[in-house]
């Protein structure tokens, strides 16, 4: 189980000469192989039947294995597909309450309670669904496989779109956003002791996030690179205030502020949903806002909390077949993310310029189900396989300790010769699909990674040196805790301490680029920032006593003060 586990590299295993028909094989006439005839450029996949119930289609890791499984669910049962080490299924279909809502429009993934086990989030015309995982006296213990399934619709009517997991406030529980298309945004906060308390949007005492409905899609993402999750929501339905995309960043003190317009992201496109991913490798996360029907917009990310239209030339600008599912990933692990655009790859060109790839991949869950290091796409109750051959890669399995146990919101950062790439650990990307929670990485013909760097939810940071490549790497949070730099020791102070209203950081040193993160006495994170100045408001902190931590680099300090 996941929750045990510290840092383990798990190599690829080459499974040759399997007979059984619920192997994922690769073929090239007729004979079971893993070298290819294809070129680097091509990007291929080879159809295979898969047990299902139908979409929407799920590729997560349901046991905590750190293997994809695949997953299909119906009123009152959830098909699973276990992945198991050579590569074949065990195939488990799971009698379950009968819901009250259908995931109809969207499913998500997450573990709500941190026993190790997927918890499902339906999305329906009339309201949301959870389903539980449970373990009891009689589940497979030896395979770890959950038994039964418990059933939570709370009574708020919902028309649901994007469905996502995400810890909301902070805390280390996750919690669970639901998009409403005709009234305001719901969301469940998870009070960690089985609870969920029901908030909607605006409603006086719960987040703001904007103008009520036409919410098709929300995206949680870290746009500004400050280390916690900001909020990209894709609106649909006409041409009114209420349909302009919506982009809210995190003000790291529980609250949002709606960046819409300063950031350019405020246009009527009519999209269901968007692929965010740092496209051109510079270290922040562009954006192509799919279209449902009439033209893409292509933003890249300049840095600075803008973004321009670069549309014109990119080949989103001719590509016209438009529907509702966008998800940003490297196909062909050359180290350039591409996007699965309705249904096609939009293959990146390493330019900020994408070609499209002739054959028809569909719509569906993006993971790795037969554990090569190349992604596959589940859809249509069949497996797309990809062919791929050529292209280094390196995927990241996130275990929380203090954060959530899917280490969801967290960012992971790779460093090789190819440069720098970051993946943000989303539940509930694209519009209607759950994909894998692993975060994939292709390097191309680089032989070896410098670094992974973890940045948690919970401020955390784990750093881990020149693991190895075509591997699995599963890193529990804090397995690598960062040393202290003596010299902001030695060189910074608080004052006034105790404060009532403004924090000052005494010191002369460059702190540029550092992040500033306060905790409480218990360990919570309060405030988030990048360092711009010297001076902290901390006027809406509760009396107490508090940890202010400076992270520069790979070294921290945490400095005491006491809020009156």
């Amino acid at each position: 189980m996941k929750k045990t586990t510290l840092i383990l590299v798990s190599f690829l295993t080459i499974f040759l000469g399997h007979t059984q028909n619920t192997a994922i094989e690769k073929t090239i006439d007729g004979k079971q192989t893993y070298s290819s005839n294809k070129s680097e450029e091509d990007i291929t996949f080879t159809t295979q039947s898969v047990s299902s119930l139908g979409a929407p289609y799920v590729i997560v890791d349901m046991n905590g294995d750190f293997l994809d499984d695949l997953v299909t669910v119906n009123t009152n049962s959830i098909r699973i597909n276990y992945q198991k080490e050579d590569q074949t299924f065990d195939t488990v279909t799971i009698t379950t309450p009968i819901a009250d809502n259908d995931p109809t429009w969207s499913i998500a993934a997450g573990d709500l309670d941190g026993n190790g086990y997927m918890d499902l989030l339906y999305g329906g015309g009339s309201g949301a669904t959870f389903m539980l995982a449970n373990v009891n006296e009689t589940s497979n213990e030896s395979n770890n496989y959950a038994s039964e399934y418990s059933e939570i619709s709370p009574s708020i009517y919902i028309f649901s779109q994007r469905t996502n997991f995400v810890d909301i406030n902070n805390d280390g529980n996750l919690d669970a956003f639901v998009c409403h298309d005709i009234d305001a945004n719901v969301y469940f906060i998870n009070d960690g002791n089985g609870g969920l308390i029901t908030h909607q949007v605006n409603d006086g005492s719960s987040l703001d996030l904007g103008i009520l409905g036409r919410n098709y899609a929300t995206i949680w993402i870290d746009y500004d690179n400050d280390q916690d999750i900001d909020v990209f929501i894709s609106k649909c339905g006409g041409s009114t205030e209420a349909t302009k995309n919506r982009l809210y960043r995190n003000n790291g003190d529980g609250t949002y502020t709606d960046v819409s317009v300063a950031s350019g992201l405020d246009s009527v496109i009519q999209t269901w949903s968007s692929a965010w991913g740092d496209f051109d490798n510079d270290g922040f996360m562009d954006v192509m806002v799919g279209a449902s029907w009439g033209e893409n917009e292509f933003m890249r990310n300049n840095g600075d909390g803008t973004f321009t239209n670069i549309t014109a030339g990119s080949g989103f600008d001719t590509f016209d077949i438009t529907s509702h599912e966008y998800i940003a990933k490297d196909f062909n692990n050359d180290g350039y993310i591409d996007v699965l655009a309705s249904g096609y790859i939009m293959k990146n060109n390493g330019d900020m310029t994408f070609t499209q790839i002739a054959n028809d991949v569909g719509q569906g869950a993006v993971g790795d189900v037969d554990n090569d290091g190349f992604l596959d796409v589940f859809t249509d109750g069949v497996v797309k396989v990809n062919d791929g051959t050529v292209g280094n890669w390196l995927k990241v399995n996130a275990v929380g300790v203090e954060s959530n146990i899917d280490g969801i919101g967290a960012r992971v950062e790779i460093t090789s010769a190819l440069g720098t790439q970051i993946r943000d650990i989303r539940s509930g990307i694209g519009f209607q699909y759950m994909s894998s929670l692993t975060a994939h990485f292709g390097i191309g013909d680089d032989t070896a990674i410098e670094s992974v760097t973890i940045y948690w939810p919970s401020g955390n940071i784990d750093i881990i040196n020149d693991p190895a490549i075509n591997s699995t790497l599963n890193i529990t949070e804090e397995s690598v805790p960062l040393s202290i730099n003596e010299d902001l020791l030695n060189n910074v102070s608080l004052y006034p301490n105790p404060v009532t209203n403004e924090l000052q950081i005494n010191t002369n040193l460059d702190l540029e680029n550092s992040i500033i993160a306060i905790f409480d006495i218990q360990g919570k994170k309060v405030y988030n920032s990048y360092f711009i100045d010297n001076k902290i408001n901390v006027s809406n902190l509760e009396t107490g006593i508090y940890f202010l931590r400076i992270i520069q680099n790979d070294k921290k300090l945490n400095l005491k003060f006491i809020k009156k």
